[in-house]
């Protein structure tokens, strides 16, 4: 990568800018990240304590959930001791439990050596990770299920906040493992998943990622579901088609943390080097992101959005798509325009220019950052402003176009010539730029 970055300089600036409102975003908020043991057994972890010395870092909250499910599968073999499930879930007796505490311990250790790394030209250069732990997690039994008891087969009864968020005030990493305990002095064996997911909503976490062993949710097609809502979640867990074993196990997770309060959910590949960082510092991300609801917002701009609407326009007006607007002039026609939003972050605007006595507007600046482009976003914004020139009594909407003839003409529109526009338009038309000049009726 570095060598590609070296012969495009241009590339590495462009790609640096672009990161930087993630970074302003996530200065302070805190991130829950759950992996499997699988990650350390395959010595994957090391690529992925780079990561999360970056996040630490940029100055993200991190809470880390780890998994030790083949380690545990590797003890009970060497003891010659039968793992026993139940409706999927581990039985745990006295005997597995010993395993369990062995196994979940040796992860522990190696995880938070592995933390501690700071070699010199490395990633980890420098690095000041300090790992906390501790009985943060209070458990309970998960009981007796279909007349079996599940013995130290526990649930997560309660977080301790406080101490996690006191941990995380002095820049302490915090490592979770699967184990609880309770008031009695008992210790439980707990899933990866619902420690993971618990303390997501109990710290009311801005983001939950789950490392799994496929790239995300899928379609019927095989086409990875960059994003989901919660009711699209839903459906897909809902359907007839049979989902891979980690989906259909972190896919509700992720729902019940979205529907708890916490803001985003990932699910991403644990096999991808650098999948954190692509999926938070990337547009669409290499995962599949869980929210709420939709993360897109139609709404006027305000001159707090100068800066976003200039970025999306300057690379169109570079290449002679769009006329040139100063940062005065777009400052003092803001109210013609609206903005769309995703995920808080601008990727369309467009403006409205209306011609009361002519009955007509012009549709100006309708642009859409390119990473958003064939997702419908252009025609949202088209509807919306079609239906604010009609509610201002207006018949026709107009553009001067010189590259997406084609687009407007897909949507109704139809070329006339430079006489068909309003007088005062008329008059401002540039005939050197010769563009087209397209009308749809307002119904």
């Amino acid at each position: 990568m570095s060598q590609h970055l070296a012969h495009s300089p241009a590339e590495f600036v462009a790609w640096f800018r672009s990161v930087a409102p993630y970074i302003n975003a996530f200065r302070g908020k805190t991130f829950v990240v759950a992996f499997g043991g699988e990650v350390v057994a395959d010595g994957k972890f090391v690529e992925l304590t780079h990561d999360f010395n970056l996040l630490a870092s940029l100055g993200v909250r991190l809470v880390l959930v780890h998994g030790a499910r083949p380690q545990i599968e590797q003890h009970l073999s060497r003891n010659d001791i039968t793992d026993q499930y139940h409706h999927g879930i581990r039985l745990t007796d006295t005997a597995t439990m010993q395993c369990v505490k062995e196994a979940v311990g040796r992860v522990r250790l190696e995880i938070e050596a592995l933390l501690s790394m700071g070699l010199a030209n490395s990633p980890m250069a420098n690095a000041d990770i300090r790992v906390a732990g501790g009985n943060f997690i209070t458990a309970q039994p998960m009981g007796v299920i279909n007349g079996v008891d599940l013995l130290h087969t526990g649930r997560v009864r309660k977080v301790d906040v406080a101490a996690l968020r006191d941990r995380m005030e002095f820049g302490e990493v915090v490592l979770l493992s699967p184990l609880g305990y309770s008031p009695t002095g008992e210790v439980f064996n707990l899933t990866l998943e619902d420690v993971a997911t618990q303390t997501a909503i109990a710290l009311d976490a801005d983001k939950l990622i789950f490392m799994m062993d496929t790239d995300g949710v899928t379609d019927r097609d095989g086409s990875l579901l960059h994003e989901l809502t919660v009711a699209g979640a839903n459906k897909v867990l809902s359907g007839k088609r049979k989902l891979p074993d980690d989906v259909g196990l972190f896919l509700p997770c992720a729902v019940r943390a979205c529907e708890g309060g916490v803001a985003r959910a990932h699910l991403i590949s644990r096999h991808q080097d650098g999948a954190i960082l692509q999926e938070l510092f990337s547009d669409v991300g290499i995962g599949t992101m869980v929210v709420e609801s939709t993360l897109n917002t139609l709404r006027d701009a305000t001159i707090n959005d100068v800066g976003g609407i200039l970025k999306l326009l300057q690379p169109l007006e570079s290449e002679g798509i769009l006329v040139r607007r100063s940062r005065e002039l777009l400052e003092r026609e803001i109210e013609r325009f609206v903005v769309l939003e995703h995920d808080r972050r601008i990727i369309g605007c467009a403006a409205l220019y209306p011609f009361t006595e002519e009955k007509s507007a012009e549709l100006a600046c309708l642009a859409i950052q390119p990473s958003y482009r064939d997702h419908g976003y252009g025609d949202a914004l088209l509807k919306h402003m079609a239906a604010e020139a009609q509610a201002q009594g207006l018949r026709k909407l107009f553009v001067l176009t010189t590259r997406t003839a084609h687009w407007f003409l897909e949507r109704g529109f139809k070329e006339v010539g430079v006489d068909q526009l309003p007088t005062r338009k008329q008059e401002l038309y540039n005939y050197q730029r010769r563009s087209k000049v397209f009308v749809r009726s307002l119904k």
